[in-house]
């Protein structure tokens, strides 16, 4: 009996042994398993948050960034484009306009000692009057006497129909009406010319600047406004030359335009500036305006200018008047009031 009950005992001793054993693997089976928390927290709490935000700024902002450049820049490229003459290509140059400089060029004089014996005979020119909004007969017979010679000049537009305008002024010096005058053509909208010497460019570099950016032509009135039918025919390229690199160099700007000084010409005169390229520039209307000192009221300006008005008139005024600069836009006004539209030289 006590041998039976031994017996047992040994084998409950047994068992309990065996189930320890088996209790002791199922929790090292679970430390094992366990281990996976350790990574998830260095792993997916610590990099994959930070994986997404640097993720989503990288897909957000740039993207940003450069469709705001794609929608901009070209809008300003544009429009820097369009304010430019056309010989420049990009803006702020160390000019006084901010244009690219243009190369400066010597300009080739043709028989410059006239073999061909073209007249040196000098000839002034006129007012161009005439009632009614008739063209002057004058004026008519010069255009066309330039045109029989292959000139390249304008005194009256006789090519084309309609009622066209040019405006013109003439700028030796400036006696503070020049950006009133400015003020007006861009309030109304007109195109002008400012024909300027050398020294009215040098000495107003900024009203200079303004009208060549504001659209205007800034036309050659050459260096030292002398009267050209005195000038050997390399004396007045060089006049010319002078006045045309200082804007090249200074305002990225050159236009083929020039204007007698005083209107004094001559036939050799008129060869020499075709033959280097440029147009020569008179009037048919114009009147006793260029003196500060005899200035005579705003309602004589106006008048005197609407009663010469007429179809292909190249209206020629002095910048240095008071009355010019007060009576600017009225004239405006009534010409186109009468059907007259202001055209651009660069038109004709």
């Amino acid at each position: 009996m006590k041998k039976s009950l031994c017996a047992l005992l040994v084998m409950l001793v047994v068992f309990a042994c065996c189930s320890c054993s088996l209790l002791d693997g199922g929790e090292t089976t679970g430390t094992e398993t366990g281990t996976s928390p350790s990574a998830t927290n260095t792993v997916p709490a610590t990099t994959a948050p930070a994986q997404t935000e640097t993720t989503t700024a990288a897909s957000t902002a740039p993207p940003v960034t450069t469709t705001k450049a794609a929608t901009t820049q070209p809008t300003t490229t544009t429009t820097t484009a369009a304010t430019q003459p056309a010989s420049t290509t990009s803006a702020n140059y160390s000019t006084y306009t901010g244009y690219a400089p243009l190369p400066e060029r010597t300009l080739k004089v043709t028989d410059p000692d006239n073999t061909r014996g073209l007249s040196v005979n000098k000839n002034g020119y006129d007012f161009g009057l005439a009632p009614n909004a008739q063209r002057p007969q004058v004026s008519v017979n010069h255009q066309k006497y330039f045109d029989s010679k292959g000139f390249n000049a304008l005194s009256i537009d006789i090519k084309h129909n309609g009622k066209i305008l040019y405006l013109t002024f003439d700028c030796g010096y400036e006696n503070g009406y020049t950006e009133k005058i400015l003020d007006t053509l861009k309030a109304k909208k007109v195109p002008s010319a400012f024909f300027c010497t050398l020294s009215f460019i040098k000495d107003q570099p900024a009203i200079a600047a303004r009208m060549i950016k504001e659209g205007h032509i800034l036309g050659n009135h050459s260096a030292t406004h002398g009267s050209f039918p005195d000038m050997s025919r390399t004396e007045m390229a060089l006049e010319i030359q002078q006045c045309d690199n200082y804007l090249r160099r200074y305002f990225g700007y050159s236009e083929p335009y020039f204007r007698f000084p005083a209107g004094e010409y001559s036939d050799c005169a008129l060869d020499l500036v075709s033959g280097i390229g440029y147009q020569s520039v008179f009037w048919s209307v114009a009147y006793a305006d260029w003196d500060p000192a005899n200035q005579k009221g705003r309602q004589f300006a106006f008048d005197t200018v609407t009663s010469r008005l007429h179809p292909g008139a190249v209206i020629l005024l002095h910048a240095v008047s008071k009355d010019n600069a007060a009576a600017l836009g009225d004239i405006i006004d009534w010409a186109r009031q009468e059907g007259y539209e202001f055209r651009s030289l660069r038109s004709y």
